[in-house]
């Protein structure tokens, strides 16, 4: 694969954005009446479905958002007129970031608002009638997916098949490492009609949190996903020939380490396991074999080298063998999916109902 194909585009995919915004300049006083002139419009960033920061960047090649003039004062109209807002459809999932990389705000659900660049004042007996510009500034676009459950695993893991069999996207597939090199989503269905969304973000290697590969590009995507799913080729893994083989029990561990030191709380999202490519040779005798690493992972740490063992960890709710190739398990993971999503939103339910009783009792 060429260096091109690697680039931090993700090919169509963009997951961050530059744009230059400015608010409307007020409009003149008129000093003889004490007449005040129209405040300048002001630049909204509203999150809207279905939008994408490839759309907002073909749609406006130069990333300028500027909002209208307010009105001068006149005989006629002593009041001026506002400008006009100017405001910019944006996925949902957005951060919005200054140009020092300060946060100024967050967009995860459609119709949410941020102001970016508020319009100037119009001319009045304050001003000695002179209108004030408007703010402008450089803002950032972040985007992070988000997805019910996020599939994490290094690269020829198999979460591209995966993605394919349980559910309805269609990513690309190739027998190398680094397969996906865009963000994939799929969606599950049910027969209740019930969906779930699925997504496939690109593979991690050793030191992906300290923005090695594909680092940070796909590890920010991790913290909107609700659940994890870690996908481990029971055979084990090796990147190349340059580096080191790992079993399926050190490759659990190395990801482990790799999403704790990135952000500690990603541990703490439910996780489930998926051991793939069980129709290999050999795989019944890896898959027993890890499970009992597992059980006592304590027993087992000594294989890896003390700055690869994670701090903590990670408890799987359900570990679950596959074979993309046959189809084995993977009925059975799309049920551990829906049960696992469905206990988690009914815990959150009942912590919500608490905390309602809770302020009633104290407000009583």
């Amino acid at each position: 694969f060429t260096r091109a194909a690697l680039s931090p585009q993700f090919g169509s995919f963009i997951d961050d954005l530059r744009l230059y915004v400015r608010g409307g300049s007020g409009g003149m006083g008129y000093p003889r009446l004490g007449g005040e002139g129209g405040r300048g419009g002001d630049v909204w960033l509203v999150a809207r479905e279905r939008t994408t920061l490839r759309s907002i960047k073909e749609r406006h090649p130069r990333k300028r958002f500027v909002a209208g003039n307010g009105a001068n004062s006149s005989v006629r109209a002593l009041k001026g007129e506002k400008g006009k807002d100017c405001e910019v459809h944006v996925p949902l999932g957005i951060s919005i970031l200054c140009e020092d990389g300060k946060q100024i705000g967050e967009l995860n659900t459609a119709g949410e608002r941020c102001l970016v660049a508020r319009g100037g004042l119009g001319g009045s007996l304050v001003t000695n009638f002179l209108p004030c510009k408007g703010q402008k500034q450089i803002v950032h676009l972040d985007l992070k997916l988000i997805a019910d459950v996020g599939l994490v695993g290094f690269p020829n893991a198999g979460k591209s098949s995966l993605l394919s069999k349980i559910s309805h996207a269609k990513p690309q597939i190739a027998d190398y490492a680094f397969t996906t090199i865009k963000p994939e989503l799929g969606k599950i269905m049910y027969a209740d009609y019930k969906q779930i969304s699925v997504a496939d973000l690109p593979g991690l290697i050793e030191g992906a949190h300290a923005n090695r590969g594909m680092g940070h590009k796909f590890l920010k995507h991790i913290e909107r996903t609700k659940q994890l799913l870690l996908v481990v080729d029971v055979s084990g893994f090796q990147l190349s020939i340059k580096t080191r083989f790992r079993t399926a029990f050190e490759t659990i561990l190395l990801l482990t380490k790799e999403l704790e030191l990135y952000k500690e709380e990603l541990l703490r999202k439910p996780a489930l396991l998926a051991i793939n490519k069980m129709d290999l040779p050999g795989s019944k005798d890896n898959l027993s074999e890890l499970m009992k690493q597992l059980q006592n992972p304590q027993d087992f740490l000594h294989l890896l080298s003390d700055e690869m063992i994670p701090e903590s960890t990670m408890k799987f709710k359900d570990i679950i063998p596959v074979s993309t190739c046959t189809g084995e398990g993977i009925e059975e993971l799309k049920t551990c999916i829906r049960k696992s999503l469905d206990e988690e939103a009914e815990k959150e339910n009942e912590d919500h109902q608490k905390k309602k009783l809770l302020l009633l009792q104290t407000s009583g």
